[in-house]
């Protein structure tokens, strides 16, 4: 897929990088498996991520859905390398903003916020004290 966005430089800070939208049948097809009842909502997700192995908000929503916090931990960790390797195709060098206001972002943001979490909850704390201070670092106006 080749990508079209391009990473803003700014004068007063640090470049933001915006990702790709979703494709628009993945969106709706993900949508419709979260207006699924509770007790089908993972599989349905799950299906999503068979048609759409690089839909961000999928793996960030099958984070929320897991079994348990080993398929969320592993789903978020999921979500957050695929969400690495689309910001450096969108022109990230390692450095400069992700913004949660930018809906294109929020699936890689989530998975990332996700794994902090999980990360905190399994008791790798400093696993998840990186996560939580890429966080900020991306978006300076984030909190716990």
């Amino acid at each position: 897929m080749e990508n079209v966005h391009p990473v803003n430089l700014s004068k007063s800070g640090p470049p933001e990088t915006i990702l790709p939208k979703e494709d628009p049948l993945a969106v709706e097809t993900l949508n419709e498996a979260l207006e699924k009842p509770l007790n089908q909502r993972r599989d349905a997700v799950a299906e999503v991520i068979t048609k759409w192995p690089n839909n961000l908000e999928a793996w960030a929503s099958l984070g929320e859905f897991g079994r348990d916090q080993v398929e969320s931990y592993a789903a978020y960790r999921v979500g957050y390398h695929r969400g690495l390797d689309r910001l450096r195709q969108s022109g990230w060098k390692g450095s400069g903003l992700v913004l949660w206001e930018k809906e294109e972002n929020l699936g890689f943001l989530r998975s990332l916020e996700g794994l902090a979490k999980l990360s905190n909850a399994i008791g790798d704390i400093e696993e998840a004290e990186r996560c939580y201070q890429f966080l900020k670092q991306l978006d300076p106006s984030y909190k716990k």
